[in-house]
């Protein structure tokens, strides 16, 4: 068996890059993973045809592992409590605009047909509970909501506000620790902005567009790491909730 050095772990360990941008980097891989295994056949076994099932757990326990081991590099404070009604307004704000399309669509307001780059039909296609079974159902809801209240919100706003959002800002600072978390920046905030609707789907690109703008507000506004984690875990429980009323499993 190949064993590293203690001393790679610990060089590891103590990196600020890798702390901001690995658990990330191993979600998105993991989420690709996911896709490529996927065989859209409907007589296969669940783990086969809908690995999303799995996968899924296993990045959640991946990925809470990496920031359990990064966790001393992590400072979400300040908090307050204009913060948290800062980040809850912003929450329902954000994710309002981005159930908006679909909703139109499921409510029959609107046709899709020249509208679907918005995100206006039927989003039905995408991460479905029910493909496991009933036996297990449940669990897999639950493990659903972990990822994406807990976990997408951690390992994004580490990213891109964490990090992206500070390496990018045009000082003289050697490294982004050195710069304080909610600087202000028109190329940071732009970049990071476009970038966070950029890995989202192309019918989410308009409302990621304005998540992100108000999820950078409320980090130059608060300069709290923990109050954008926050928001945004708040917009996806919202989310989780509309798309398990509405069955529009394409939204998550």
């Amino acid at each position: 068996m190949i064993s590293l050095p203690s001393g790679v772990f610990q060089r590891i360990g103590h990196s600020k890059r890798a702390a901001f941008i690995a658990p990330l980097a191993v979600f998105m891989l993991l989420t690709e993973l996911a896709r490529l295994l996927k065989v859209e056949n409907t007589e296969l076994p669940w783990h086969v045809r809908a690995p999303e099932l799995w996968v899924y757990p296993l990045q959640s326990v991946v990925c809470l592992a990496l920031l359990f081991f990064w966790r001393r590099h992590y400072r979400f404070s300040p908090w307050s409590g204009r913060l948290i009604a800062s980040a809850l307004a912003l929450a329902i704000v954000g994710i309002s605009v981005w159930l908006l399309p679909s909703a139109l669509y499921y409510w029959g307001v609107v046709n899709a047909d020249h509208w679907r780059w918005l995100g206006i039909f039927d989003r039905v296609d995408g991460f479905d509970p029910q493909a496991g079974g009933d036996k297990f159902f449940w669990l897999v809801v639950g493990l659903r909501f972990l990822r994406l209240v807990v976990v997408v919100p951690l390992v994004e706003e580490i990213f891109w506000r964490g990090f992206l959002m500070r390496a990018l800002i045009d000082r003289p600072a050697r490294n982004f620790e050195e710069v304080p978390f909610g600087t202000f920046g028109w190329r940071s905030v732009i970049v990071t902005t476009v970038l966070f609707a950029a890995v989202h789907q192309p019918v989410d690109w308009v409302p990621a567009l304005v998540f992100g703008s108000l999820m950078a507000w409320l980090a130059v506004q608060g300069k709290s790491l923990g109050a954008c984690v926050l928001m945004h875990a708040l917009a996806n429980l919202i989310l989780g909730i509309y798309v398990m009323q509405s069955g529009l499993w394409g939204l998550w």
